[in-house]
């Protein structure tokens, strides 16, 4: 069995690869020849010394595809609270507290054919890219042609992978107008982005200039309350939030008025919907502005079973409102065959983990 670190991930696993193994992952759960099971999040009061109101949380999300051959089971034990921001913004946030300011997400990987355990992956770089490649075959599929400028929320390490999957999908646009509560935080990254990327990447210091003049739009925050409003957004927009409501949090990165706006809605998951009551995407059902049938998953869309955009004035959404194990079945089997090909990583016997009673 095989174990490996972020860093051995993020010698192999590229923003193609990763678009590449979701796209076949989603395909084959339309067509029954994969399987997930909803996120779980656990709180327990069991609160951090140093920060009050931080508590315990274990989160896990398990699935597989025929085209990986692996089961995944990934799990994060978290001390998970909100912070407020000195802006006054309020923000999701995992506190560092293993041994040496770290820690825990890990990724199993278990052959459906053979049984065995193969591989166990930390889960980070996976994280990023699995979320980042996600909302991109949405833009890819769902966001109006001939966009050269486009929106962007948020500074950090899910906006670092949504911008570079953006421009892998979208290779025309020129310019990316990004927006997030620190002006350094922006700054920094839009110099950086800029640096890399060879696009315009501009700071932008209110939440409407990463709206108006922007016909796509990603929220890729931590963000508790909406990032715009939506009345802001102009004909023929598609946006993407990564951000909904997850059974313990009613954090939401879109406001009623942009779900309201939507011609259509698609999301990774309908039943990650019920399974969370998130009421941010049931909006629009229960206001009467869309049927539940209305209202379908990435995976039709890429099978061609359900329409991504119909007319170049439609405003689409995205929601991309869930983990899925699936994601890390797809993504860390491709990870696991091309770190293997490089000898990465550290191998342990895998008869450690193998018993000869019945479980």
């Amino acid at each position: 069995m095989r174990i490996l670190s972020n860093a051995d991930v993020e010698k192999v696993l590229t923003a193609e690869e990763t678009i590449g193994a979701l796209e076949t992952a989603y395909v084959e759960l339309t067509e029954g020849r994969a399987a997930n099971r909803p996120r779980n999040h656990t709180y327990f009061p069991v609160e951090d010394a140093d920060h009050p109101g931080f508590r315990f949380r274990f989160k896990s999300q398990e699935g597989g595809n025929a085209a990986s051959g692996v089961w995944a089971l990934r799990i994060t034990s978290d001390m998970a609270g909100v912070e407020t921001l000195p802006t006054g913004e309020k923000r999701r946030r995992l506190i560092p507290a293993a041994p040496g300011g770290t820690y825990v997400g890990l990724v199993t990987l278990y052959s459906m054919k053979t049984l065995e355990p193969l591989a166990i992956i930390h889960d980070s770089f996976v994280q990023k890219m699995r979320v980042g490649a996600t909302s991109a075959l949405g833009i890819r599929e769902m966001a109006p042609e001939g966009v050269t400028v486009a929106g962007m929320f948020g500074s950090g390490w899910q906006a670092q992978a949504h911008l570079e999957c953006l421009l892998l999908v979208r290779p025309e646009i020129e310019e990316v107008r990004v927006y997030s509560p620190t002006r350094r935080n922006r700054e920094t990254f839009a110099a950086e982005w800029s640096a890399r990327t060879g696009r315009r990447i501009v700071a932008v210091d209110e939440p409407r200039g990463a709206v108006e003049g922007c016909r796509i739009v990603t929220c890729a925050t931590a963000a508790m309350d909406p990032c715009f409003e939506g009345g802001w957004l102009e004909p023929g927009s598609h946006v993407t939030a990564i951000t909904s409501p997850d059974g313990t949090a009613t954090r939401r990165e879109l406001d009623d008025a942009t779900f309201d706006r939507a011609d259509r809605i698609v999301v990774l998951s309908r039943e990650q919907v019920h399974h969370d009551k998130q009421f941010d995407i049931l909006g629009p059902v229960e206001r009467g502005r869309m049927s539940w049938d209305d209202i379908r998953e990435l995976g039709e869309v890429l099978a061609g079973r359900a329409p991504g955009r119909t007319s170049p004035d439609e405003v689409t959404i995205f929601a991309n409102n869930t983990g899925m194990g699936l994601q890390f079945a797809a993504v860390c089997a491709r990870a696991l065959a091309l770190a293997e090909e490089r000898g990465l990583g550290h191998e342990v016997p895998t008869d450690w983990f193998l018993e000869e009673t019945s479980p």
